[in-house]
């Protein structure tokens, strides 16, 4: 049996009554509450709430009477502005995510609603071909570091972060972020950003200290040190699913994929230095579905990973 991702689910529950087109009428008739609406007030909102092409449809129907919901004079038949509750269906899944650990990494006071049941239990999901390793989003060091980073991305300033090398020591590196990625099969956060000797990928587990950077000058690291991620390109022949096999164990990476015919690819993965040797095991997983064309170097370490296993009788 085929289970739906949750993004999938939660678009089903939520994109009837919660859709951008709901939310703007709903915005129409408040205004139209408050006074009457002229159709360059109707005009504004649809623009500013919904996407281009609703312009064509949002106005024509209310206008044209098709939904009932505005008179002549721009006035509506609604006494109160429309309020738009959750339903039970909503409730209960908003309730089963409170209960995911990642939730507090975004807030203190998570969503709660003592009247219903969750739609389903953190021990009810069951996902194989995963690291058991994953981050600890319960410790408090980490909340605060991802918190600190979210905030770094979201007002683009310059973080010290410091990060514990082979030897076990601490090493301090000055890091302009400019995202976050999760990666569903490693369980880990990992900070994309701008910096010198980390590359552009750290993996929030390993940060130690992470602290806002007061330094102007720490910018200029953005422009003048620009990081070149390293990259595998090879051909995949898509049989017993493995594109969407190759999606999935690739999914955090930054990728091009081109279709060469009906059954290949032609893929492109980037990724940092530090994920090399990792990358060279996903690559060999998919055994003779997938085809290194480049570059020389990473077929190179195919190779002595081949005569390495070879060696130890794997």
């Amino acid at each position: 049996m085929r289970f739906m991702a949750w993004k999938e689910v939660r678009t089903m529950i939520f994109s009837e009554l919660y859709g951008v087109y709901y939310k703007t009428v709903a915005s129409i008739l408040k205004a139209a509450v408050d006074h009457p609406l002229q159709e360059n007030e109707i005009n504004q909102i649809v623009e500013k709430n919904a996407f281009g092409e609703s312009m064509l449809t949002i106005p024509a129907a209310l206008k044209e009477g098709k939904w009932q919901l505005l008179r002549d004079d721009g006035t509506t038949p609604l006494n109160h502005a429309p309020a738009i509750p959750l339903t039970l269906l909503q409730k209960r899944w908003l309730k089963a995510i409170m209960h995911d650990p990642r939730i507090q990494l975004f807030t203190d006071e998570p969503l709660d609603f003592p009247d219903v049941e969750p739609l389903f239990l953190q021990e009810d999901i069951y996902i194989f071909d995963k690291y058991v390793d994953g981050d600890d989003y319960k410790d408090p060091s980490y909340i605060r570091n991802f918190r600190l980073i979210m905030d770094a991305i979201q007002n683009q300033y310059p973080l010290t972060v410091a990060i514990r090398n082979k030897n076990g020591v601490p090493i301090k590196r000055v890091v302009m972020p400019e995202y976050l990625e999760y990666s569903e099969k490693d369980d880990k956060f990992r900070l994309i950003g701008a910096g010198n000797r980390f590359g552009n990928t750290i993996n929030l587990g390993r940060i130690v200290s992470c602290e806002r950077c007061l330094d102007p000058d720490a910018l200029v690291q953005k422009k003048n040190n620009p990081i070149r991620p390293r990259s595998v390109t090879f051909e995949l022949y898509d049989k017993r699913n493995a594109m969407e096999r190759a999606l999935l164990h690739f999914a955090h990476f930054e990728k091009q994929a081109e279709k060469i015919d009906d059954e290949h690819y032609k893929v492109t993965v980037y990724y940092d230095k530090d994920d090399e040797t990792e990358i060279v095991i996903r690559v060999l997983s998919f055994g003779p579905m997938l085809k290194v064309i480049a570059p020389k170097h990473f077929v190179g370490l195919i190779k002595q990973r081949l005569l390495d296993q070879k060696s130890c009788e794997l």
